[in-house]
């Protein structure tokens, strides 16, 4: 006979927030869409899972954010190692702006939209209501979460099949220049006739050793767009990125 658990234990585990997870039919459709079946369960559910879904006092304990951290990581090696392998011509500083390009927020979040991963995201009630599962930040986010659940669950293998459906479009848009997103925003802002873009700092999170920056750009009437990175001069790469896929998107 098993020795009777510490009271204090059991109403730990009794008061312990049941924590968000997906139905078994999203579960089925999600991973037809990954084309993975999933050994771990738990790696899937976390990734799908918003921090304004969880319990408050949780503090984003459960959410996909420590997926999203490897996620970044795993993405980075692959696109680099797909860049490397396929540009055999190109020297480390044409490399470099074409990396950025495909691994900031916005390249992510487009990776989302493509295999609709927004459709099974899991979020609190005020932030679905608010368009959470479009937002570019959000879904960016997401897609880096699959990314470090695909890889702890199936390996880098199946993490690379992943990432060469999800952003087969941006690897073959023509548009997906070498040159600086900051560059390409400003030649068309100036083609319009509008004063050069404008940056500002809003935020500054993390250690000395690993920040976060988020920047905000204008240009002209237009709408901002803001983008994060672990420095100024990234963060100011992914705003102007996003604002310019957006320019693009619409045709402005």
């Amino acid at each position: 006979m098993k020795p009777a658990r510490p009271k204090r234990t059991r109403l730990r585990k009794a008061a312990a927030p049941k924590l968000p997870r997906l139905s078994d039919k999203a579960l089925g459709e999600l991973q037809t869409v990954l084309g993975h079946v999933f050994k771990q369960r738990a790696l899937i559910d976390t990734a799908m899972t918003h921090p304004s879904a969880l319990p408050v006092g949780s503090a984003g304990r459960g959410s996909n954010q420590r997926l999203e951290f490897l996620g970044d990581r795993v993405l980075g090696l692959v696109i680099c190692e797909r860049l490397y392998e396929r540009r055999p011509g190109e020297r480390e500083g044409a490399l470099a702006p074409r990396l950025n390009q495909l691994v900031n927020k916005s390249a992510c979040a487009a990776a989302a939209r493509k295999m609709a991963l927004g459709d099974f995201l899991i979020l609190g009630t005020s932030e679905r209501e608010n368009g959470g599962a479009k937002k570019t930040s959000i879904l960016g986010d997401l897609c880096e979460a699959v990314i470090a659940a695909l890889y702890l669950d199936g390996g880098l293998t199946v993490a690379r099949r992943f990432i060469e459906r999800a952003w087969a479009d941006q690897f073959a848009n023509p548009a997906a220049q070498t040159k600086d997103a900051k560059s390409l925003l400003q030649e068309w802002s100036q083609s319009r006739g509008h004063d050069l873009p404008t940056y500002e700092t809003l935020d500054r999170i993390g250690p000395d050793h690993s920040p976060v920056f988020t920047v905000r750009v204008r240009v002209g009437p237009t709408e901002p767009e803001t983008g994060t990175g672990p420095s100024k001069q990234d963060a100011e790469r992914a705003a102007a990125t996003a604002l310019l896929n957006r320019l693009e998107t619409h045709k402005i």
